[in-house]
């Protein structure tokens, strides 16, 4: 650590994003620093579904089969009609099913509450060392060559090496920055979200997503999550333009009672509650200097898709190994530049998909989201990092699973290295703990040839032959010391 830093890396907001960035530095040997301006974790579910992507990525930080036990699959639509809301309607599928695969075994998204979901990382992160120092209100930030000096509200400073804002939409280090956020409304109405409990004895079971499209005042839709006893989401949208939200917990009741057959005192808790009117944005800039944006800092989404949890976390597993690279195996300061040129473009086509599923939809309707959402299909072809190709893959592709003699392939990628493929042809001599090496049998998924891939689980670098190898893993901060040809 440099001697002028209390701290490698300080991060500003212990969100999803926030939370998964301290994983992966804390398994890099990373000192990091997670604060929080509030006392406490986020209470509610802004978000709560996990795509298959993101899931991948939790499998890769071993935390996926403590955070797929405390989910479920998303529950089937039910429609409720008729002027009491009473009638059942028909029944469908939000999100597409797939059945796994070798080279999918995460096929459907997996729903658990932001705030369960957040706990999850929280005792994840402390089992690695970390903490969240809550509490810290940041109110001014200064930067110069070498560090980044954070100011907060009870008077303490921080030095850091680099400063990443997870602060989410209303971002404080954003705005101190002075980056602008470029965007549109998606739609003009006003929405309400709520975590409600609701009474064991009430109208709606826990078995499906129920949702009253022709309610009078806008449709509303109540989805159960898992983990706690009769906790909903309930999502409301308001049909008038002008109108203004209640989001206290009698406003929240009295809604529930007046658009739907629950009554308002069957609402035995509301956990959480926000208003908010839906929009796209993106920041014009990730970086200024040694601070990066990431998460809803950098973009904000409409929450129909479940897409932006989800690009949030991808934001982190990008930019922490490049942190990582650089800070403990002196990488080339240009690596850092890569993560806005590898994840702007991501955001913004990832937007585009959010902001066509809300007009198509909106809340109660019956299209399904189909696999674009499952982010599968996100990689960085014609990127800053991706090089050549082999097989049927090239440089920027996702590196697909698969189960071998030699072993499962997500399982050969886990950790904070890279790893080699050499699939149906001889491997180089590489000599770098960074670089773990592999020789397998054919695997027609892969094909034939040489596969670097990168520690985020994307081919950075494949070809027929060695060559470009070396100069490939040197940009990244692995020398090696045998005679591979630059």
């Amino acid at each position: 650590m440099d001697a002028d830093a209390d701290v490698d890396v300080l991060i500003c907001g212990a969100g999803p994003t926030g939370l998964v960035l301290a994983i992966d530095l804390a398994r890099r040997g990373v000192p990091a620093m997670l604060v929080e301006k509030s006392g406490r974790l986020f209470p509610g579910s802004r978000g709560k579904g996990l795509q298959p992507r993101t899931q991948e990525v939790l499998h890769d930080l071993g935390i996926l089969e403590t955070v797929r036990a405390a989910g479920r699959e998303y529950p089937r639509m039910l429609g409720w009609e008729g002027p009491e809301g009473t009638t059942r309607g028909r029944e469908w599928d939000m999100m597409e099913r797939s059945e796994p695969t070798e080279q999918t075994p995460y096929a459907n998204g997996l729903l658990i509450g932001q705030a369960h979901l957040q706990a999850l990382l929280h005792d994840h992160l402390r089992s690695l060392g970390g903490e969240v120092v809550f509490g810290a209100e940041l109110t001014g930030l200064d930067q110069d060559g070498r560090t980044v000096t954070a100011r907060f509200a009870d008077g303490r400073q921080v030095r850091a090496r680099h400063l990443v804002a997870t602060d989410g939409g209303r971002s404080t280090v954003r705005r101190l920055l002075g980056v602008a956020m470029k965007g549109e409304s998606v739609d003009p109405k006003p929405m309400l979200v709520a975590d409600v409990v609701v009474a064991p004895d009430a109208f709606v079971d826990g078995d499906h997503w129920h949702a009253w499209a022709g309610a009078s005042g806008g449709a509303v839709v109540l989805c159960p999550l898992p983990g706690a006893a009769r906790l909903f989401q309930m999502v409301a949208q308001y049909e008038d333009v002008e109108a203004v939200p209640d989001a206290t917990p009698e406003g929240v009741r009295n809604l529930i009672a007046t658009r739907t057959p629950v009554a308002a005192d069957e609402i035995t808790e509301v956990v959480w509650a926000s208003e908010f009117r839906p929009r796209a944005a993106l920041a014009e800039r990730y970086r200024v200097g040694r601070v990066f944006l990431a998460g809803d800092a950098a973009h904000v989404h409409s929450p129909a898709g479940a897409q932006g949890l989800n690009t949030s976390v991808q934001d982190a597993y990008n930019l922490g190994w490049k942190l990582g690279q650089v800070l403990r195996h002196g990488a080339p300061a240009e690596l850092l530049d890569t993560y806005e040129r590898e994840r702007q473009p991501v955001a913004a086509d990832v937007l585009g998909i959010s902001t066509r599923l809300h007009r198509q939809a909106l809340l109660g309707g019956d299209s399904q989201r189909g696999n674009v959402v499952k982010q599968l299909g996100i990689g960085y072809r014609g990127g800053p990092l991706s090089e050549g190709g082999a097989g049927a893959l090239e440089a920027g592709d996702r590196a697909p699973d698969g189960v071998l003699p030699e072993g499962r392939l997500f399982d050969l990628y886990s950790g904070p290295h890279f790893t080699l493929l050499a699939i149906g042809t001889e491997a180089p001599a590489v000599e770098s703990d960074l670089v773990h090496v592999h020789t397998l049998s054919a695997y027609e998924t892969y094909g034939r040839g040489l596969f670097l891939i990168r520690p985020d689980g994307y081919v950075g670098w494949a070809g027929r032959t060695e060559e470009g190898l070396a100069g490939y893993l040197a940009r990244c901060g692995v020398a090696l010391s045998s005679p591979a040809r630059p």
